[in-house]
């Protein structure tokens, strides 16, 4: 359902937005976030085309968000990388016309259509919080899963 390459722009934009307006590397978002530095910062190149983070070389360079967490859906990542969520793909529309096979062609749209709509208001603000209250649940402290 959810293409790697989208996962792992997902995974880059929340280190991301872990660090605010820190400018971080393609070397320690890798790091942070098990990913092929190489694979990467191809990722990150297409994000910054898409104009969801900004770039600035030298030494004290790196990537951050070019928006606010709260600005950035999570359906504009997935398009920015060419991932969106698709289900898969059933019988070609009326291909042996039968009422059941548009009845369940009419339902595989619908739920297309929700999960767009999905992943137009989830934002990654609310994947940041679901990730901390998720560190904070695993951690060896215990601690209150929210949300």
């Amino acid at each position: 359902m959810l293409r790697r390459s989208g996962l792992q722009a997902l995974q880059a934009l929340l280190e991301l937005a872990r660090h605010g307006q820190q400018w971080s590397s393609v070397s320690a978002i890798a790091t942070a976030q098990e990913l092929p530095a190489p694979m990467l910062e191809q990722l990150l190149l297409q994000l910054r085309r898409a104009e969801l983070v900004e770039s600035r070389r030298g030494r004290q360079g790196g990537y951050r968000l070019s928006r606010a967490p709260e600005a950035i859906p999570v359906a504009e990542v997935l398009d920015a990388v060419g991932a969106p969520l698709q289900l898969s793909e059933g019988p070609a529309e009326g291909s042996d016309g039968r009422a059941e096979t548009q009845v369940l062609q009419s339902m595989g749209q619908r739920l297309q259509n929700a999960i767009e709509r999905e992943l137009k208001q989830l934002t990654l603000q609310e994947l940041l919080f679901d990730l901390e209250s998720w560190k904070e649940y695993l951690s060896n402290e215990g601690g209150l899963m929210l949300g």
